[in-house]
């Protein structure tokens, strides 16, 4: 077995990643405090080919050197928006023909392997100590919850983000 090297992997340019077609999906962060994991997000976003994300609330944007440190040249591919509340990019996206779908343990919820992605989704993660807002999971059309079987209440965003967008986009693919 070898490793593929970098040169070899045939990514977009940034050129052509702006200009390619993206996967009818939307990250959205609500009031994200750790700057890795909102570099983390872009860096998963590109990896997915996600349309947009939307940083609200508190969630760090850049320009700034830690958000650059994870997301390594991320932030230049990812098309992205800040918005003071996730409510205002909640009503956004509705008005653009999104579903939105909390990333959450709450009720009711669709287990993430049983969640069926139509056209235009949009997902929300939560801050890392209180997850998704009560405000901002009133107004989602649904919740979609990633099964845990350990002793640890949650996943961090970058995982959950990670493993949510890779689900998605699979389906999608199928």
């Amino acid at each position: 077995m070898e490793k593929t090297l970098n040169d070899d992997l045939n990514r977009l340019t940034v050129a052509d990643f702006k200009s390619s077609e993206k996967h009818p999906l939307v990250v959205v962060l609500d009031n994200i405090r750790s700057f890795h994991n909102v570099g983390s997000a872009f860096r998963t976003c590109d990896a997915f080919k996600i349309s947009r994300l939307y940083l609200c609330g508190y969630t760090p944007t850049p320009p700034h050197r830690d958000i650059y440190k994870t997301a390594l040249g991320a932030t230049e591919s990812v098309d992205w928006s800040y918005l003071p509340t996730t409510i205002a990019a909640i009503e956004e996206l509705k008005q653009q023909g999104y579903q939105v779908f909390a990333i959450e343990q709450a009720l009711p919820h669709v287990y993430l392997q049983d969640f069926k992605p139509q056209d235009k989704i949009a997902f929300v993660f939560g801050s890392e100590v209180g997850g998704v807002d009560e405000a901002v999971l009133k107004e989602c059309d649904g919740c979609i919850e990633i099964p845990q079987w350990g002793t640890k209440h949650s996943i961090n965003i970058s995982v959950a983000l990670g493993i949510v967008l890779w689900d998605a986009v699979a389906k999608l693919n199928a």
